[in-house]
């Protein structure tokens, strides 16, 4: 009797202890699967940055080369300034003293000649807006890729290309097959996009819709894949329009049907590459060279 009443309060406790013991083992389990779900959502989102930084460097790096290849015209341009300058109080001398010329005539040439040294600083400002012009698009990219996130590259490419922002908006997330009405998905995405061009009031930007080369077959009011471009950009420029607001005096719509493929239209891939609406920043050329114009000779 005395044993029975030691050992049932023993085994109790026990029991309760093991009772703890496997609750919390569990609770560390399922913190332990949260944990890892949360790191492979991190490891994720890493790959996704270094992808992207690769392709910004990508891109700086070609930009580079571009800058490289103005600089040495720049440089040869330059030169032949100096070799000018060096010769024209010779050349006029002479021509003064064969009477070949009139004074009055001399001193235009002199007059021409002395610009070169004001044709000098604008070839300096004129590299000086380019590299700022690089700068800018460079950060428009950053800007618009960080409002899109980490979509897939098949559905949305944002790059630049000879000085020109272009961002590519795929067929599947903007349209269904045959169809011109947006997607309300692809509302969304055109939302994002919307909010970083609102920021940029000057810009101009022109909204083109491509095919791929199969004939349109349906029927209405379209009557090929000239009339489908035209009408996916028309849909995607009043969405800009009137639900985000943008300036409809800054904005272009277009089709180019299928006459501007990206791609081989003879693979499945090709075609869905081709099926695509790209949004372009169009270059400000007659702002750029009216800020140059004081300073050319």
């Amino acid at each position: 009797m005395y044993l029975k009443q030691f050992f049932i309060p023993v085994l109790s406790i026990i029991f309760l202890s093991s009772c703890v013991s496997s609750k919390k083992f569990k609770k560390s389990v399922a913190d332990y699967d949260t944990l890892k779900i949360q790191y492979g959502t991190l490891e994720g989102n890493l790959a996704d940055c270094n992808n992207q930084k690769a392709e910004l460097n990508n891109q700086k790096a070609e930009l580079n080369r571009q800058k490289a290849g103005l600089e040495t015209d720049i440089a040869n341009l330059n030169k032949q300034i100096e070799f000018l300058q060096q010769n024209n109080t010779q050349a006029l001398k002479q021509l003064e003293d064969l009477s070949v010329i009139s004074s009055t005539q001399a001193e235009s040439i002199k007059k021409s000649l002395d610009n070169l040294g004001a044709k000098d600083s604008y070839i300096q400002t004129l590299q000086q807006q380019m590299a700022h012009k690089d700068s800018l698009n460079m950060a428009l990219v950053m800007n618009l890729k960080g409002a899109v996130g980490s979509m897939d590259d098949q559905d949305i490419n944002i790059k630049v290309d000879k000085g020109v922002v272009y961002i590519d908006i795929s067929d599947k997330l903007l349209f269904k097959s045959g169809k011109y009405e947006v997607t309300d998905q692809a509302s969304a995405v055109l939302g994002k996009v919307a909010a970083v061009l609102k920021n940029q009031p000057d810009i101009e930007f022109m909204v083109e819709g491509h095919t791929d080369n199969v004939p349109y077959k349906g029927s209405g009011i379209l009557q090929d894949n000239w009339d489908l471009s035209v009408k996916r950009a028309t849909a995607v420029v009043r969405i800009l329009q009137n639900k985000y607001g943008l300036d409809p005096s800054k904005i272009a719509a277009a089709g180019r049907s299928q006459y501007n493929p990206v791609s081989d239209n003879s693979t499945k891939e090709g075609k869905a590459a081709n099926r695509r609406t790209r949004i372009v920043i169009l270059p400000q050329l007659d702002q750029f060279f009216k800020l140059l114009e004081p300073n050319r000779g």
